[in-house]
């Protein structure tokens, strides 16, 4: 039994959930913010979405059917929230997220937890640019560290629309980066 089915069987066992639930959250609550992070930008904004997507994993745990790994699951869960709080947001009368990415950049360059080198500023500038599902696809394979297949059940696109996604920005990157 892989180490995931392990915590799986703990997770939904009533006696050991809580001490599971701790267990999940130091393995996965860094990897996630800075998933989350990329999307809604900022950090007070990225801990609540984070709380929220650990509240709904710890709702929900009884309900995961397995039909993609534990990891990937979280990430989706994560992915909508993001999603959901920026909906929110806009219904709210906030800045609509495209008026608001292009400021993105600066942003992360004021961040007192992100320091960033010049190329990294270049890139991040770059990424600002791409379309939404360029950003997302390009910021889950290459900082998050997904496979295309995951990316697929976290986003529900096919793999060959986000490898097609994916080389595009890289292609971008390589022509933007050394201008």
């Amino acid at each position: 039994m892989s180490q995931e089915e392990q915590l799986l069987a703990k997770l939904r066992n009533p006696a050991l959930k809580d001490s599971a639930f701790n267990e999940l959250l130091d393995t996965y609550q860094e990897r996630l913010y800075w998933h989350i992070r990329k999307i809604v930008i900022t950090h007070e904004n990225a801990d609540d979405v984070l709380q929220n997507t650990f509240i709904r994993v710890y709702k929900s745990i009884q309900n995961f059917e397995g039909k993609s790994s534990l990891h990937t699951w979280m990430f989706r869960i994560a992915y909508n929230e993001s999603l959901r709080f920026l909906e929110k947001n806009n219904k709210k009368g906030y800045e609509i997220l495209d008026d608001f990415l292009p400021k993105s950049t600066s942003s992360v360059a004021e961040d007192a937890f992100f320091h960033p080198d010049e190329i990294q500023q270049k890139l991040h500038q770059i990424i600002d640019g791409f379309t939404e599902k360029q950003k997302r696809v390009f910021q889950m394979k290459y900082f998050d560290d997904l496979s295309f297949k995951e990316i697929s059940k976290i986003i529900n696109v096919s793999e060959s629309t986000l490898k097609s996604a994916y080389y595009t920005a890289v292609k971008i990157i390589e022509e933007k980066i050394f201008l």
